[in-house]
């Protein structure tokens, strides 16, 4: 059990059957009356964010969400399968639990698979993916006002921004938070 008043960011709690996580909180003191806590607060598993108060004294169960590596196999239709990297165990994943960063995807990477009580609900890619640009159109000099950018297509498919120098075939380091070029591999 947790108490309002030990709230921490990333804390992960049950309330009202909904399995909840801390992104920002504050305890607050007025000059008159009681204490309490604002919280905002995510539920993991739709995504929803909202924000509420709590009487520092209110007490909640904590929930475990289990973060398994898993490696990605293949795709059929709707379903990804993921490999269990210690049972070998396959793993069919409806593509609607991911996200639109799962366009940097490709055969053998390795994800974060979170559960709460067995019920798989998200996967967490790595902040960071190399990948190869398969085409892009050539840089036109003179066309570089401040930085200038050129659509490209990665291997998997996915359409990011890149700047004018880079070519066909090279590798690029992508933040799949963002979808944005980091740098050449």
């Amino acid at each position: 059990m947790i108490s309002a008043g030990d709230f921490k960011n990333g804390v992960t709690f049950e309330m009202d059957g909904n399995v909840l996580q801390i992104v920002e909180f504050q305890h607050v003191k007025p000059g008159k009356g009681a204490a309490f806590v604002r919280a905002k607060i995510k539920n993991i598993i739709t995504g929803t964010v909202l924000e509420r108060t709590f009487n520092p004294n209110e007490k909640f169960p904590l929930a475990y969400v289990e973060r398994r590596i898993m490696q990605y196999s293949y795709t059929e239709g709707d379903l990804k399968y993921f490999m269990d990297v210690e049972t070998y165990e396959m793993v069919p994943i409806d593509s609607s639990k991911l996200g639109d960063n799962f366009k940097f995807l490709k055969e053998d990477m390795e994800v974060k698979v979170l559960s709460f009580k067995g019920k798989i609900f998200g996967v967490e890619l790595p902040n960071f993916v190399e990948l190869e640009v398969t085409s892009t159109d050539p840089g036109v000099k003179g066309n570089t006002a401040t930085n200038a950018t050129k659509n490209a297509v990665l291997e998997t498919g996915a359409e990011i921004k890149v700047p004018l120098f880079i070519e066909s075939g090279e590798k690029i380091r992508i933040d799949t938070r963002t979808g944005e070029y980091m740098e050449r591999a």
